[in-house]
């Protein structure tokens, strides 16, 4: 039996979730919202991607303030108009869509905020075209041209802290069953454990276990008013010498484990333009593998995995629990169906799919039929 269309349960306070297989929708920013408001757009991308196969959904990273956005156009998740805005277009998504497990990632962007769009750019905005005061751990620009953040007191550092739990208890109002806490690209509390980032000289800054110290208050904050399955998505290298790296990373994500943290999504990069990534399929895997060995907890390996044997073969060989694509899902938003065809493997689909089926891949959906006169 396929290793990727076999069960996987996540574990958590509230009894965990089991997941049908071990596809996973990672998060991709829509930039899309408006004033962090879910948008039509939002209600289509999701109810395509529900019914992709996979087990589980990530929805992008979601700004648990304002400030903490990558552009003006990103999700949010920090007050009752958000709130009620993603409220509404999830749920219509998913009467679209067989019942699957929905993530949401919640996320501070620290002083990669206040971004354009890609597609315009994407450099830092300033005030004067609709951009914001960012934040960081330190007053370090990320690009040597630009202005610096505004380095966080500990009153502020409270105050995200505090918002990462209000956005996780808005998820659970909402019905989501899991929450992703975005600890790497870069962003805020990616930013606290790189020392690239982080040249604090208080207890958050310096050695090892004061840059983690921040990251691990917020997961711990979370944890407690959260009871539904909880991980984090780190950057296991900055790929920078000097910088974050794996060895870290896996100890990071053992006192995570600690703290009850139920799986970790490994991924790299973002942190530094010095950054000088080693690009090729599955690039990241050694990483996941090196961070499940040291960690025993769930691990979902990420970065240019595009295809069902290659999937496969990163399970077969103990390197992780679970396969998160996301460009992928976007150039083929039926990826499971075709990865079941391809493993011999079965995924749930909505009725109105059911004839679409090719005669060779007629198995996917499992012992399904249609009528007619």
């Amino acid at each position: 039996m396929s290793l990727l269309f076999s069960p996987l349960h996540l574990p958590s306070p509230r009894g965990g979730l089991s997941l049908p297989n071990r596809i996973v929708v990672a998060p991709m920013c829509q930039y899309s919202a408006q004033n962090g408001e879910a948008s039509d757009w939002h209600l289509m991308h999701w109810g395509n991607l529900f019914n992709s196969g996979a087990a589980m959904f990530t929805i992008e990273a979601t700004a648990v303030l304002p400030e903490g956005r990558i552009t003006p156009s990103c999700l949010g998740l920090w007050d009752d108009r958000t709130e009620a805005a993603l409220t509404d277009k999830l749920q219509r998504a998913r009467q679209l869509a067989p019942p699957l497990a929905v993530c949401i990632q919640l996320a501070h962007a620290g002083r990669k905020a206040s971004s354009a769009l890609p597609w315009q750019g994407g450099q830092l905005l300033p005030a004067s075209q609709g951009g914001w005061e960012t934040f960081g751990p330190s007053a370090l620009p990320q690009l040597p041209s630009e202005a610096p953040p505004t380095e966080l007191t500990l009153a502020q550092m409270a105050q995200v802290r505090e918002a990462f739990v209000a956005a996780a208890q808005r998820a659970a109002r909402i019905g989501i069953e899991a929450v992703e806490i975005h600890s790497a690209h870069g962003y805020l509390l990616h930013e606290f454990l790189s020392p690239i980032a982080n040249q604090r000289l208080d207890a958050y800054g310096g050695s090892f276990e004061n840059r983690i110290r921040f990251p691990l208050e917020v997961f711990a904050a979370v944890r407690a008013a959260f009871d539904g399955v909880l991980g984090l998505r780190v950057s296991a290298s900055d790929w920078v010498e000097g910088g974050w790296d794996v060895a870290q990373s896996a100890e990071f994500a053992k006192q995570l484990k600690a703290l009850g943290c139920d799986f970790i999504h490994v991924s790299s990069g973002g942190v530094s333009p010095q950054q000088k990534i080693a690009l090729g399929a599955g690039y990241q895997v050694p990483m996941a593998r090196a961070v499940r060995a040291a960690s025993g907890m769930a691990t979902t390996a990420v970065g240019l995995i595009t295809d069902a044997t290659q999937a496969e073969a990163v399970l077969q060989a103990g390197d992780a629990d679970l396969i998160a694509l996301a460009r992928a899902f976007l150039y083929e938003p039926r990826w499971g169906w075709h990865a079941a065809a391809a493993l011999g493997g079965e995924v749930v689909a909505n009725p109105v799919y059911w004839r679409c089926l090719p005669r060779e891949a007629q198995a996917v959906f499992g012992k399904v039929s249609i009528g007619g006169r």
